[in-house]
């Protein structure tokens, strides 16, 4: 829309079904700019995508014309399809349902980026339930233990 000016960042973190450490190493860096890729093709900015074996953390500027339910049904579905038609695993992969979207104002965004980059050394200290719930504790977000994602420790 002509005259609109907007930015939004939103940070996305979502799981692997069960939290089975299904993002292998050999495909990680080519899942991430894959989904990079889902971003760009509905005209958001891709600003980091990195994670864990487990899950994953995306970066996005965000138009006002997307809504945030829609992009993230978008990387989930299309990704999961690219995991399993390149058969890069033995079974079938999926992500969890939910996920979690975070809003930052442009002075952190550049320190949110940095987290998501060092993801391997940040969960060295931290086990995602930890980071996860850490997340909804700091956006000030109500929640019940038994509706977010299945956690082992």
């Amino acid at each position: 829309m002509p005259g609109t000016f907007s930015q939004i960042y939103i940070q996305y973190v979502f799981a692997v079904k069960g939290r089975e450490n299904m993002i292998k190493p050999a495909f990680q860096e080519e899942l991430y700019k894959y989904i990079a890729g889902i971003v760009e093709g509905k005209e958001q900015k891709s600003l980091a995508v990195n994670g864990m074996q487990d899950h994953v953390h995306v970066l996005v500027g965000l138009r006002p014309a997307m809504k945030i339910s829609d992009l993230i049904r978008d990387i989930k579905n299309n990704s999961s399809n690219f995991i399993n038609d390149r058969d890069f695993l033995k079974q079938k992969f999926s992500w969890q349902e939910g996920y979690g979207a975070f809003s930052y104002s442009q002075s952190n965004f550049g320190n949110v980026i940095d987290y998501i980059k060092n993801q391997k050394e940040h969960h060295k200290k931290k086990i995602f339930k930890q980071e996860y719930m850490g997340f909804l504790k700091k956006f000030d977000i109500p929640f019940e233990e038994k509706y977010l994602f299945e956690f082992y420790d």
